[in-house]
């Protein structure tokens, strides 16, 4: 079977699944008057797509296999986002996020009926998303993982450790109560306004690397990369976050856009 036909093929098996899960999300979110959960769920459904493939892909290659490589770190790093939210959504569910209360104020009354199209396009993103964890073995057959494999699992550490300090620095500076109605530009934050969404970009550079075959090229791994760039820095990121930020920190927060980037980080200036 030509590549993409068999890659076309794994992804309307996965979609399917995906909608599937979504559709037990949204009567449990129903169910709990919490829609934020779903974010929860979107973050964990990689590691499922990963623990399916690392069962497959272990019947034919070796522990240190390109595929098998690919389907750990894609858990890994499921499993590190997934535990990062829970403690912000599943530890607070009388406490729903900030975006969807603006959608609870925007659709009144039908937003149980919108949330079905919201939850359908997370399985169609969670699906796309996969296509490099698809992709990285087309033929089934054992594949040794190359140099650029290897490269792409460093990207991929280095990534989730930007993430991990940021995260804490951010953290520690809204524990200090003297902090309160404060913008962060400690660490990694005066380098850039979002640096977790940068190492979360990162990561999937990573992707990209370590699910390059001659069969795909790498093109489903560019295609992440450029899908996870646009939502970040244009659609559910940045703009969602900043628009709150500015909301409750005003003037302070509009003077620290002038001086720090929003993404790409560079080295603070006096």
């Amino acid at each position: 079977m030509n590549p993409y036909a068999a890659l076309g093929l794994y992804f309307a098996f996965l979609l399917a699944e995906a909608c599937v899960y979504f559709a037990l999300c949204w009567v449990i979110a129903k169910r709990i008057d919490n829609w934020s959960v779903v974010d929860v769920a979107w973050s964990f459904g990689f590691a499922l797509v990963g623990l399916q493939m690392l069962a497959v892909h272990l019947a034919v290659q070796p522990i240190g296999g390109q595929a098998v490589l690919m389907a750990v770190a894609t858990i890994l790093w499921s499993l590190r986002l997934t535990a990062h939210l829970a403690v912000r959504v599943l530890g607070h569910l009388d406490q729903e996020d900030g975006r969807y209360l603006r959608m609870r104020e925007e659709y009144g009354e039908r937003m149980p009926a919108r949330m079905v199209y919201f939850y359908f396009i997370q399985a169609v993103v969670l699906a796309v998303l996969c296509l490099p964890l698809l992709s990285s073995a087309p033929d089934g057959a054992p594949a040794a993982a190359a140099p650029i494999h290897w490269a792409g699992l460093a990207v991929v550490g280095v990534a989730l450790l930007i993430e991990g300090v940021a995260d804490a620095q951010l953290a520690a500076f809204k524990k200090d109560a003297a902090n309160r109605g404060k913008v962060c530009e400690r660490g990694l934050w005066a380098w850039s306004r979002h640096p977790n969404y940068f190492g979360e970009w990162l990561v999937w550079v990573g992707f990209l690397l370590m699910s390059y075959n001659p069969q795909y090229r790498g093109i489903p791994g560019l295609l992440c990369v450029a899908v996870i760039h646009h939502f970040l820095t244009r659609v559910t990121g940045v703009p969602l976050t900043e628009a709150q930020l500015l909301k409750s920190k005003g003037a302070a927060y509009e003077d620290y856009m002038r001086r720090v980037p929003a993404f790409w980080p560079r080295p603070p200036r006096g």
